[in-house]
């Protein structure tokens, strides 16, 4: 009883109380501190103790463990702790992804209905590329991607694409690390084949995909650059092979690369030389 009427006097709850099986006290303890650090941008080694109600010796440790990470900065003049590199390229990471969605939707419903398919976005993430939005045609027959849905890059319009802007040596160890799976007869699973493929997408502009992950789909993507001139993502158009023909492919292509060219001035972005 003692100890409740203490608390309710004023004495905080500590913040890092396991109220789950789920949850890791040292985790939560590392992300208070990150999170104390942030809110007051430096702060010394007691003052972070007696924030966060948890001994020096624990705080120290975390602090060197983030430090050893770049999460966390050590000013050796005022011996002051501040928020360190990594955390802001973390940051900066969501805020990129957040806006390439809300930047890249007003283009995509465009491409959408210019070509009558359904419109994608996907980010690149080591040899896959993850799909983060979609715009939906109103033809009853379409190609569906899931949020988090992944595909190599070797078998998709949109990786291709961001291959193919690839220097040569970083394409050759990308390719060597993840190798080349076939999905269908039509992926292009060996290296001079998907090289073959690359030098025609780099020559034009973007990629064609004909049923190289899924029989009767295909798919045109084209890449996203951002201001350092590196892909990190891409966008494209899918659906059923019978209405991807020769005649209108090239025309699909343009608007798909005109639609990645927008998107990539809208970002700041500037496409390799």
């Amino acid at each position: 009883m003692a100890q409740t009427e203490r608390k309710s006097r004023g004495r905080p709850k500590s913040p890092f109380t396991d109220t789950g099986a789920q949850t890791m006290q040292s985790l939560d303890r590392a992300l208070g501190v990150l999170h104390a650090l942030a809110r007051q941008e430096r702060a010394s080694l007691t003052d972070l103790s007696l924030s966060l109600g948890i001994p020096t010796a624990t705080t120290h440790r975390i602090l060197t463990t983030l430090q050893k990470h770049r999460f966390a900065e050590l000013d050796e003049t005022t011996q002051d702790w501040m928020v360190g590199i990594e955390a802001y390229r973390t940051g900066a990471s969501f805020l990129k992804r957040m806006n390439l969605a809300e930047i890249s939707r007003p283009v995509m419903r465009a491409l959408m209905q210019a070509t009558g398919e359904t419109a994608n976005l996907a980010l690149r993430d080591g040899a896959e590329v993850v799909f983060i939005g979609q715009i939906e045609t109103s033809n009853p027959i379409r190609a569906l991607f899931n949020p988090g849905t992944r595909t190599p890059m070797h078998a998709s319009g949109t990786g291709k694409a961001i291959l193919a802007s690839l220097p040569p040596d970083r394409l050759r160890i990308l390719i060597q690390s993840s190798g080349l799976p076939a999905f269908t007869d039509h992926t292009l699973s060996t290296p001079a084949a998907l090289f073959a493929d690359l030098d025609l997408s780099r020559a034009r502009g973007w990629s064609f995909d004909s049923e190289e992950r899924h029989l009767g789909m295909s798919c045109i993507g084209a890449a996203i650059f951002d201001a350092q001139g590196e892909a990190l993502g891409g966008v494209s158009i899918s659906g059923p092979s019978a209405r991807f023909h020769a005649r209108n492919i090239p025309e699909y292509g343009r608007q798909v690369a005109d639609a990645a060219a927008g998107i990539t001035a809208a970002l700041g972005g500037t496409p390799p030389a």
